[in-house]
């Protein structure tokens, strides 16, 4: 992994894009057990709240890896360049439960250096995060009646808030 240490004070993403336009792969789990899984993710938000940087990232409860975000205190949000869209896409729209996403994308899932949960070698940024807290969206708790178009199955996600504890960049 040819990433560099950065650190998170002078970490300056263009997190729109990220988010919006580059998409992210979320993943959690324990790499040393080979206990993992990945997802794609374009909701979420970054910042600092109770003195901490943080990374917010939503996981419906009908995803694999929600039970991966439930289970582990660690999970890594990583961004690839555009040759790897395809490769996100996949896993954006595969289940983990139906076999191994991960080695159908193509991605070599790697070791963090501050998290139990995987990288990955093609990322050009890794975030490894530490768990802070989890709060279930609650539609009586949504202003905007046109965001309840996002849930016709009723299936709320759930918000877990990391803390950054590393940043890793090409």
């Amino acid at each position: 992994m040819n990433l560099q240490p950065v650190d998170v004070k002078d970490f300056s993403p263009r997190i729109f894009h990220l988010f919006d336009d580059q998409w992210l792969l979320l993943a959690c789990g324990d790499f040393t057990t080979r206990h993992f899984n990945a997802m794609t993710v374009s909701w979420g938000s970054m910042g600092t709240i109770w003195n901490r940087p943080f990374v917010q990232v939503l996981v419906r409860p009908t995803r694999y890896t929600f039970e991966f975000m439930n289970r582990y205190d660690t999970f890594t949000v990583s961004a690839f360049a555009e040759p790897h869209r395809n490769a996100l896409s996949l896993l954006g729209s595969t289940s983990g439960r139906d076999g191994d996403k991960i080695a159908a994308s193509g991605l070599t899932p790697v070791a963090s250096r501050k998290v139990a949960s995987p990288g990955f070698a093609e990322a050009e940024l890794i975030l490894e995060c530490r768990k802070l807290f989890w709060q279930d969206i609650d539609p009586a708790h949504l202003v905007d009646p046109s965001i309840e178009d996002h849930y016709p199955e009723k299936d709320y996600h759930r918000m877990f808030l990391g803390e950054v504890v590393g940043v890793f960049a090409r």
